[in-house]
């Protein structure tokens, strides 16, 4: 379908792979963590994986793709969960893992290169006493480009907000898909231009991002008999300012026991918080679990758990991929949760759809306000069974966006405005970057057979 020798041909330097072996494995991401995307994204790969090491291969391998009309899918650390970075239509897999290092550095700020690790970006901040505000679980994986690219928050979002919050992406720098490509700097609100829009807006090649000042954490996992009891006590905690904290992700029982790694330190029946604390609020933070009759399971140094990982491993979308090890049918929906009455609002769900399985909230901040994220962990049977929980989840008043689908509008957790769609023209004006995934026309978009009746983030937002 694409002159891909011609294209090889013509890149000459530039690092290219045709191996049938190496394109499988590079065009696929974590999107097997869904049952719908499993069989939605089955079979879809790339034609050629190309790796530049710098701006001007970059610019070349750009070059020669619009010559040759070859669409682009670009890919950092592989670890989405929508399948952002799996080539709906062939084509070239841009592999920017290679395009990496930081910048600069400096006090509250750092610049780094789009495939960057999130972790080495973490460390160097640590080296000058800052740290990322927050980060996806899979941060010793991901790139800065493929979380600003495809993600929304992860820990440290319970106080810092999400990355489509004002002031969590300082500036992007992008490549525009022309015959002599531009590269254009955004700057502020600008960046949100090229924010979750898995890659369809500019191939964005450096992230400038605000730090946060490092503390010296401790990981906590604090058991309650109840699960609204341990909700009770994770909404207290996130809207405790004094308090200094970075995770709080509250998972009912029987979750501790699905999760190997935590049964031996749970109480039977009892729910779960797992947190970050600041050493400096630790004394507090012991005499807040005991006002609300909580008993801490676990208690370790930043990364020295007994559960051999980081806890924020155990976290946001991460805690399925455990839970998946021992239970892979296992399965899980974005739920969205934003009220007056918080705690109310999760248990009208929680009696609503507790049948389903154990049910998990993340807590964090969007717009400055304590929202949840999160549904029961069910066993998949259908997508009938499948869209019978949205259904329940949005009666008893959540919203639900949709995680199993894989293109922007589908998900639901892009705001599209007419800038963003001028945007998408003006940079990508062939429809050559990650097509089917974000078109200016929506009626370009792909349309996947299995779909939900979800919301977008927006509607409730308003």
């Amino acid at each position: 379908m694409y002159r891909i020798a011609d294209l090889v041909k013509e890149l000459d330097t530039i690092e290219c792979t045709t191996d049938p072996v190496k394109i499988r494995v590079k065009s696929r991401d974590h999107y097997a963590v869904s049952p719908l995307l499993k069989q939605m994204l089955a079979g879809k790969t790339a034609d050629v994986v190309a790796s530049p090491k710098t701006k001007d291969e970059l610019l070349q391998l750009v070059r020669a793709a619009v010559k040759f009309g070859i669409p682009i899918t670009e890919r950092g650390g592989g670890t989405a969960n929508y399948g952002q970075s799996v080539p709906l239509r062939g084509g070239i897999l841009l592999d920017m893992s290679g395009y990496s290092g930081i910048v600069s550095l400096r006090p509250g700020m750092v610049r780094a290169k789009a495939g960057t690790i999130m972790a080495t970006i973490d460390e160097e901040a640590r080296k000058i006493g800052w740290e990322l505000r927050f980060y996806p679980t899979t941060k010793k994986l991901a790139t800065i480009a493929g979380h600003v690219a495809g993600g929304q928050g992860g820990p440290g979002s319970v106080v810092y907000g999400t990355l489509r919050d004002r002031g969590n992406v300082a500036a992007a720098q992008v490549v525009t898909m022309e015959a002599e490509p531009r590269i254009l700097e955004l700057r502020g609100r600008d960046a949100q231009l090229i924010h979750h829009t898995y890659g369809a807006t500019g191939i964005i090649t450096e992230i400038e991002m605000p730090l946060a000042p490092a503390w010296d954490w401790i990981e906590a996992i604090v058991a309650f008999p109840e699960f609204m009891q341990a909700v009770r006590f994770g909404v207290g905690l996130a809207n405790a300012a004094g308090i200094i904290k970075k995770l709080a992700s509250i998972q009912e029982w029987p979750t501790p026991q699905l999760i190997r790694q935590f049964a031996p330190l749970v109480p039977e029946g009892h729910s779960i918080i797992s947190t970050m604390i600041a050493r400096e609020s630790w004394e507090e933070f012991q005499q807040f679990v005991a006002e609300f009759g909580g008993t801490i399971a676990s208690s370790s140094p930043e990364g020295a758990g007994p559960y051999g990982a980081p806890i924020t491993e155990f976290a946001f979308g991460h805690a399925l991929f455990q839970i998946q090890k021992h239970q892979p049918n296992r399965a899980a929906l974005e739920g969205f949760f934003r009220g007056t009455d918080l705690i109310a609002l999760i248990e009208r769900v929680h009696q609503q759809v507790k049948s389903f399985g154990p049910m998990r909230m993340e807590l964090i901040r969007i717009g400055g306000e304590i929202v949840g994220t999160g549904s029961p962990y069910f066993l998949y049977e259908s997508p009938e069974q499948m869209a019978e929980l949205v259904r329940l989840m949005q009666t008893a008043g959540a919203g639900v966006s949709n995680s199993h689908t894989s293109n922007v509008r589908a998900v639901g957790k892009k705001e599209v405005t007419e800038r963003d769609l001028a945007f998408k023209r003006d940079v990508d004006p062939y429809g050559l970057l990650n097509p089917g995934r974000f078109e200016a026309d929506s009626r370009a978009d792909e349309r996947f057979t299995l779909e939900l009746p979800t919301d977008s983030w927006d509607r409730r937002l308003a």
